[in-house]
Order: C-alpha cells, then sequence, then structure tokens
C-alpha cells in the first residue's frame, strides 16, 4: 500500500472525530507515533485472522469491515471513516479478527502502531472511555446491519448505506459501481440496479455511471428504514462530533 499522502497539506489528525475528542495530554502522547498514510482505493487494511500491526484514524475516504466466506463471497459489517479508527479489536486482546478492512473510497488516513493505542488504552481515563464508546457505537452498527439485511429490503439497505457512507465522508456524493456497493450489501447487482431506479424515480438520488449525488439529505432520511435513525442516534450519543471540513469523496468507476 502507498504511504504516500494526497494533500498532506490539508490535512489534520482532528479531522478525524475520535482523535479530535482526546484530550490535549493523549493527544501530544500519540501525536509522535502517528504517520499520514495514503488510503488507496482497494487496498486490504488487514486480512482476516492475522495480527494487527497499526491502527488506521481515517480523515478522509471510507473503509468497509468485511465478511468473508469459504466461497470468496463477502458482506459488508460496518464502514468506518473519519468517524473512528480501524483495527479496534486490538484493544479487546484478540490481536486480530475474521474481518477484513478494505478501503472502498480512496482518502488518508492516520497510521499509528498497535503497541502504541493500545499501551495509551491501558492507561485508563479519557481515551479508554472514547475508544471504548467507539467500539460500542461499532457493535451497535453491526448488529443494526445485520438486522437490516435480514428484515428491509434493499432499496431501504440502499438508503442505510447511501447515509452511512455520506455521514463519514462530508459529501453529497458517492463515487461507486453499482457492482461495489452489490458485493458491500451482499445482494445481486440486478437488486442494487433495480433499488436505485426506483431511488432516483422518487427525486432522492441522482445516479449516473459510477456516481451516485443525493440533492436533498432530508428527503433520503425520510425515506430510508428505522435502522439509519437509530445507528445515527446512538452514534452521536455516545461519540457528539466536532465540526469537519469538506472533503471530496471521489473514488471508483
Amino acid at each position: 500500500m502507498a504511504n504516500r499522502a494526497q494533500h498532506s497539506e490539508r490535512l489534520s489528525p482532528k479531522d478525524n472525530h475520535l482523535l479530535a475528542a482526546l484530550p490535549a495530554a493523549v493527544f501530544e502522547r500519540l501525536h509522535r507515533f502517528m504517520t499520514l498514510t495514503a488510503l488507496p482505493l482497494g487496498a486490504v487494511l488487514y486480512e482476516s485472522g492475522l495480527q494487527m500491526r497499526d491502527v488506521y484514524f481515517p480523515v478522509s475516504g471510507l473503509v468497509s469491515l468485511l465478511c468473508v466466506l469459504e466461497d470468496g463471497g463477502t458482506a459488508e459489517i460496518a464502514v468506518v471513516g473519519n468517524d473512528g479508527c480501524v483495527g479496534v479489536s486490538i484493544l479487546l486482546g484478540g490481536g486480530g479478527t475474521p474481518s477484513r478492512a478494505v478501503v472502498q473510497i480512496a482518502g488518508n488516513a492516520y497510521r499509528v502502531k498497535s503497541n502504541a493505542v493500545l499501551a495509551e488504552f491501558r492507561r485508563g481515563g479519557p481515551a479508554a472511555l472514547v475508544l471504548l464508546r467507539y467500539i460500542q457505537s461499532l457493535m451497535t452498527q453491526m448488529s443494526q446491519t445485520a438486522v437490516c439485511n435480514r428484515h428491509h429490503t434493499v432499496e431501504h439497505q440502499l438508503c442505510r448505506w447511501l447515509l452511512l457512507s455520506l455521514d463519514r465522508v462530508a459529501s453529497n456524493r458517492i463515487d461507486m459501481t453499482q457492482e461495489l456497493i452489490s458485493t458491500m450489501l451482499g445482494v445481486r447487482r440486478g437488486g442494487i440496479t433495480e433499488a436505485a431506479r426506483k431511488l432516483q424515480a422518487a427525486g432522492l438520488i441522482e445516479h449516473r455511471r459510477g456516481h451516485i449525488t443525493v440533492p436533498d439529505r432530508a428527503k433520503l432520511e425520510g425515506h430510508a428504514c428505522e435502522c439509519y435513525a437509530v445507528l445515527k442516534r446512538e452514534t452521536d450519543r455516545l461519540l457528539p462530533r466536532q465540526p469537519v471540513r469538506a472533503t471530496s469523496a471521489a473514488c471508483c468507476s
């Protein structure tokens, strides 16, 4: 994976909500271990079952946590952007996870050696509280995603996915193919095509090949199932956000 970050002069560790929430003393202790790292499209940040050596705090872009089946099939269980970090399993003592972390929208992250994050976590206090709240938020996202995928239509799943993704890229546009979205949601591409067609006909999205724009977030939220509202409410309760600067959400076509 390329280590050269794009547009580094415009990025700051505090563009990541977790890092921004840390007290100044904790932030300074971690800051000397931070390396600004590019997240190229398709990069695998960690693989299923392998030891995690780094924790990534994205400041732009989007990372998908995927469950991988024996036949190669995948399904997304959570998305991570500037709201959190990739690699929290090391804080729970496991060192690894059966999921895979893949960059789905290119961006940048501050990479920190896992032992430095773990040492700060073990100190307890404010840093541990922030990280534990994020873990709870991530667990809620995983469980609600499972419920949504089981009980709601592909159209509603797509609404939830779009809203969660847009929250984390600070944009109203996602550049991603229907094929890739179908891989994320674990449904057939035809199902995504039909769902996108219905949402566009209702004026909720503007869809062109490889690009989805949401002109009115409130309308899309009103059309979405309860799952997005549950996740948004819980995330806001656990991790109140600091204002962030808008960034590009460009990725694949």
